[in-house]
């Protein structure tokens, strides 16, 4: 009686503990999920986006990622427009541009101010980019857009009064214009009244505070920013919320300031596939739209009550890179095998995988026919793009000629097909890709296969990408890598990566200031002569002679490949109906989605 009684009054608090769990993980799991944000805040306007992994910096000098915060934070003193693609005020109303092409004057906006209500004058321009776009002792990609001609100087800067600032040029800069255009592309006017103290304090290595100022773990409300949105909060590995900048500029026809919509939460979702699930149950507004998932998303467009767009090639190309970095640490120890790094900087080596992968197959297979083949640094949709039509080297899908190259170079082949250096050494290396991105993981996979089969052994080792970014940007010890750099109408954004000793010449990075620097690291000729042709065609104004230039940076890529191009997708988005206004373009993040943020509209 007794064990029977206990046992049934175990059984019943069991029960009730199970009950009571079971109600608090319901009530856990359907408030984590971003589609109840929309009933949580059912008077406040807001759409819900993803993006792939948390956020590195909140401050916009530092950032090296895409997307980033400052798509919603930032801007600088003239934008893009997306559909016209045509260089317009922001911050500043207006320009003038001397007759020698060699200085301009910018007029800001009257009355613009700060998120927290503190004026936004010329005073914040001069100290954008004296203190912090041109300080030596603060490493920003900033720099080498900025950088003219072969004094690598920067240009002059003064200011005029409160609302005019001049710029003073040693020699014409055509970029010019465009590197001021804020987010993405371009430099973003920092607060002086909060940052100033940052750049003139050192810390006890003798490095500006700035570059451990504004990080991830600071607080959002602290961060000042003059773009449409302000950081609210970050959940971190969950989300970034973001609401209205009450201090914004713009205003639409009728007088009423934008942005229209109140909130935008960013969640950070780090599969593909999780993001599709979330999107096709309403828990997200847009999606960027992979090749895998094209046809699925499509034909649920109207049941779904949204529409998947079509913005054409892409601004982003894949590719892999070989390290050829020759260099070593203080110790000795090389950063790349040596028997390895032979292999790498072996031209005809690089020549023969650019043969062996079969990249229409990638595009009809892995792309789902959804894109287009790439062969050049440039974007398919930029003014400067060089095609192979016009006489672009490309590389088809030639295994035989592959083989060739291999063998003309000293290496041979074992009765299986594996292949050997000349040394007897077998000829293996290590592929990663961000594990995040389901798309690139199908494309290397291929490779890995496609190699095999001209006997190269491929280790593949999908891994984060922000594993990623910290071999590229610090250890530097890598094989090889496939990614995709997203890039823009203006060559000279990846004058970073083109000049020898840029902040993303990846391929062959030297260290950044503050790291520790490498002995016997090799520049070639090859390189030097990308960079000098950056430097030429920065220096010219009439745009056809710059298209010629360029054209020549495309063909020594293509000659000696320090990366391998591969495909560039189709910009494809998916975008609820309930978002208004939108003006898609390929030409910024998610396709475009965010280039009009302020202009958008939610209807509940």
């Amino acid at each position: 009686m007794i064990n029977i009684s206990s046992g049934f009054r175990r059984n019943r608090l069991a029960f009730a503990l199970i009950f009571i769990l079971f109600i608090f993980f319901q009530f856990a799991t359907t408030s984590c999920n971003s589609s109840n944000f929309k009933t949580k805040a059912a008077q406040t306007s807001q759409w819900i986006t993803s993006t792939l992994g948390d956020p590195k910096t909140f401050n916009f000098a530092l950032n090296e990622e895409f997307p980033n915060v400052f798509l919603f934070t930032a801007e600088g003193l003239t934008t893009i427009n997306g559909i016209t693609r045509k260089i317009e005020p922001a911050l500043a109303e207006s320009w003038q541009i001397s007759d020698d092409k060699k200085q301009i004057t910018f007029t800001l906006r009257d009355k613009l101010k700060w998120s927290d209500g503190q004026p936004l004058t010329a005073d914040d321009v001069v100290f954008t980019y004296k203190d912090i776009a041109f300080n030596k002792d603060i490493p920003t990609s900033w720099q080498d857009t900025l950088k003219i001609g072969k004094s690598r100087a920067f240009p002059e800067i003064k200011k005029i009064d409160n609302l005019r600032v001049q710029f003073t040029f040693p020699e014409p800069f055509a970029p010019f214009l465009f590197s001021s255009t804020g987010s993405p592309d371009g430099v973003g006017i920092l607060p002086k009244h909060i940052l100033e103290k940052t750049t003139k304090t050192k810390d006890k290595n003798g490095n500006p505070l700035f570059l451990s100022t504004w990080g991830t773990n600071t607080n959002p409300q602290e961060i000042v920013v003059n773009g449409a949105y302000m950081i609210d909060r970050y959940i971190p590995s969950q989300r970034i919320i973001f609401r209205r900048n009450p201090y914004y500029w713009r205003k639409d026809e009728k007088g009423k300031q934008l942005p229209y919509v109140e909130k935008i939460i960013w969640e950070i979702i780090e599969s593909t596939d999780t993001g599709v699930l979330q999107f096709r149950s309403g828990g997200l507004d847009t999606l960027t739209v992979s090749p895998e998932n094209f046809s699925l998303l499509k034909n649920e467009e109207k049941r779904g009550n949204f529409k998947v767009y079509n913005g054409g090639a892409a601004f982003t190309k894949s590719f892999i890179s070989f390290n050829l970095n020759t260099g070593k640490r203080k110790n000795g120890q090389p950063l790349v095998d040596p028997i390895k790094s032979r292999w790498f900087n072996n031209v005809n080596f690089r020549r023969a995988v650019a043969h062996a992968i079969d990249r229409k197959t990638m595009i009809n297979n892995v792309l789902r026919g959804l894109g287009e083949l790439h062969n050049s640094p440039i974007d398919i949709q930029s003014p400067y793009y060089l095609s192979p039509e016009k006489g672009l080297k490309v590389y088809e899908y030639n295994q035989e000629k592959a083989r060739k190259l291999l063998l003309n170079s000293g290496f041979k082949y074992d009765a299986k097909n594996q292949l050997f250096d000349a040394e007897g050494n077998r000829v293996s290396f290590t592929l990663m890709t961000n594990v995040e991105n389901k798309t690139r993981v199908t494309m290397a996979a291929q490779i890995k296969t496609d190699l095999e089969r001209i006997g190269i052994k491929v280790n593949f080792q999908p891994i984060s990408f922000n594993t990623i970014v910290g071999k590229l940007n610090e250890t530097l010890d890598w094989e090889c890598y496939l990614l995709g750099f997203t890039g823009s109408l203006e060559p000279n954004d990846g004058a970073n990566k083109w000049s020898p000793d840029g902040n993303s010449h990846s391929f062959n990075q030297q260290p950044q200031r503050g790291q520790e620097q490498l002995i016997d690291r090799k520049v070639g000729d090859w390189e030097e002569e990308i960079g000098r042709l950056y430097i030429e065609a920065a220096q010219e104004l009439d745009d056809n002679k710059r298209k010629e230039i360029y054209g020549k940076t495309q063909q020594i890529t293509q000659e000696y490949l320090p990366e391998i191009y591969l495909v560039t997708p189709l910009s494809l988005v998916a975008i609820r109906n309930r978002i208004q206004n939108v003006k898609f373009s390929a030409l910024g993040s998610q396709g475009g989605t965010l280039w009009n943020k302020y202009e958008l509209k939610v209807q509940e």
